[in-house]
C-alpha cells in the first residue's frame, strides 16, 4: 500500500506534471489513508475494499474533517485506485460509488461592478503602481486563477490582438480576451518595467517574478490603501468578473469555458443573479411575459 502510493505520486509529478501545491493536497490526503490503512492492518492496496473506504470516510468525519475536505480526500484515494486499476493490482475501483457529505455552497464574495472598477484602478503612477494596476486589470478583465497570473510571460500575451494564454488547471491552455483598460495598463507596466530574467510579466523591481504571495500582499496593501471595510484577495476579482459577466450575457458556458471550469456544476454558483437582473430577461424573451399593445 505504502510504495503504491509512492508510485502513483511519483506518476502526479513526472508525467502529470501537476502543480507544487496540488502535489502537497494528495501527499497530505493520501497520507491519511496510509495512516488508516496501517492501523487496519491492511498492507496491500489489492485488500482494499468499498466497505473499508466508507469506514475510513466514517472515522475522518467523526474526527471532525469538513465536507468539502472529505470530497477531496475521497477524491484522491479513488484517483489512487484508478491508477492501481491500470496496473492491474486491482480488479475494481473500490473508491467508485462512494459519496462523501456533500458541503453547503456558500455564495463566493463579491465587488460590486463599480467597486471592483475604483479597486483596479486605484494604484499610482509609480513603476511599482503601473505593475500593480496592471496586475489587479488583468485579473479582473480576463478572470485568471492567482497561479495563472504569477505564471504569466510576455510571450504569453498578444498586445496587439489582446489575447492572453494561460496554462489552467490539468495544464489545459485557455486563450482569453483582455479588456481595454488591461491592456492599456499592459503596455503601461512593459514600459516602466525592469525586465524578467524569465520572461516573467509581474517582477519586484529587481526583475525576480512575483510569487502568489507576494500579489496576495499587493491586493491587501491597496485594500488597506482604498479604506476597504474587506478583505480583497485575487479569487475575488475572478468571482468578480465571472458574475459582472454572467449577469450582463446570461451566457453560462461561455463563462465556464472564460474561467476554465472541467464542470459546468461548477460555473452554477455564480447563477445567483438579482431579482431585477431576472426579470429583466424573463420581460424581454418570454412570450406571454408583456401584453401586446
Amino acid at each position: 500500500m505504502e510504495d503504491a502510493t509512492a508510485r502513483f505520486l511519483q506518476q502526479l509529478q513526472t508525467e502529470r506534471r501537476l502543480s507544487p501545491h496540488t502535489l502537497t493536497a494528495y501527499r497530505r490526503d493520501l497520507g491519511k489513508a496510509q495512516q488508516l490503512a496501517t492501523a487496519d492492518g491492511v498492507t496491500h492496496i489489492e485488500q482494499l475494499r468499498p466497505a473499508i473506504i466508507q469506514g475510513w470516510l466514517a472515522q475522518l468525519h467523526r474526527g471532525g474533517l469538513g465536507a468539502k475536505s472529505l470530497q477531496r480526500w475521497l477524491s484522491a484515494v479513488r484517483s489512487l485506485c484508478h491508477w492501481a486499476l491500470g496496473e492491474g493490482w486491482l480488479q475494481a475501483n473500490p473508491a467508485d460509488g462512494l459519496r462523501a457529505p456533500k458541503s453547503e455552497k456558500k455564495l463566493p464574495k463579491l465587488l460590486d461592478a463599480d467597486a471592483a472598477s475604483e479597486f483596479v484602478e486605484f494604484p499610482d503612477d509609480s513603476p511599482l503602481g503601473l505593475r500593480d494596476r496592471a496586475m489587479l486589470e488583468l485579473f479582473y478583465s480576463s478572470g485568471l486563477r492567482l497561479s495563472e497570473l504569477t505564471a504569466l510571460n510576455w510571450s504569453d500575451l498578444d498586445l496587439h490582438s489582446g489575447e492572453v494564454r494561460v496554462i489552467g488547471k490539468g495544464n489545459k491552455v485557455r486563450l482569453l480576451p483582455v479588456g481595454r483598460h488591461a491592456l492599456a495598463a499592459l503596455k503601461a507596466w512593459r514600459r516602466a518595467a525592469p525586465g524578467g530574467k524569465d520572461g516573467a510579466i509581474f517582477t519586484s523591481m529587481k526583475g525576480q517574478r512575483l510569487g502568489n504571495r507576494a500579489v496576495q500582499k499587493r491586493l491587501a496593501h491597496w485594500a488597506r490603501t482604498g479604506g476597504s471595510e474587506q478583505r480583497v484577495h485575487p479569487h475575488m476579482l475572478r468571482h468578480s468578473f465571472a458574475s459582472h459577466l454572467l449577469e450582463s450575457s446570461g451566457d453560462l458556458r461561455a463563462v465556464q469555458e472564460l474561467l476554465g471550469h472541467a464542470d459546468i456544476s461548477t460555473t452554477q454558483i455564480y447563477t445567483h443573479l438579482d431579482f431585477q437582473h431576472l426579470s429583466r430577461v424573463y420581460d424581454r424573451a418570454h412570450p406571454r411575459a408583456k401584453e401586446k399593445k
